[in-house]
């Protein structure tokens, strides 16, 4: 299935890392503040400085959540995107 954002949002593949104490405890999405990672999949017609299959950074709570075809996307906007990694 294709998906094509509009305007100035990008879709992002993803995986929640699952991050795990030095005594084998899982430490609960809640507890973490940092950012997540993903790839760009798709963008929108006024997105300017992303590109398809850029690694990038953004906020934990940021976009809306989808799932499609037993996959996890994010429906986030190019201002959200903390940096492209290198």
């Amino acid at each position: 299935m294709m998906f094509k954002p509009l305007k100035e949002r990008v879709f992002v593949s993803y995986k929640e890392e699952l991050e795990k104490t030095p005594g084998g405890l899982f430490v609960p999405d809640t507890a973490k503040e940092k950012p997540q990672r993903g790839k760009i999949e798709a963008v929108g017609s006024e997105v300017k400085e992303l590109k398809v299959g850029d690694d990038v950074l953004f906020d934990k709570y940021s976009g809306s959540k989808v799932n499609i075809d037993g996959t996890d996307y994010l429906i986030i906007k190019e201002e959200d995107v903390l940096g492209v990694l290198a």
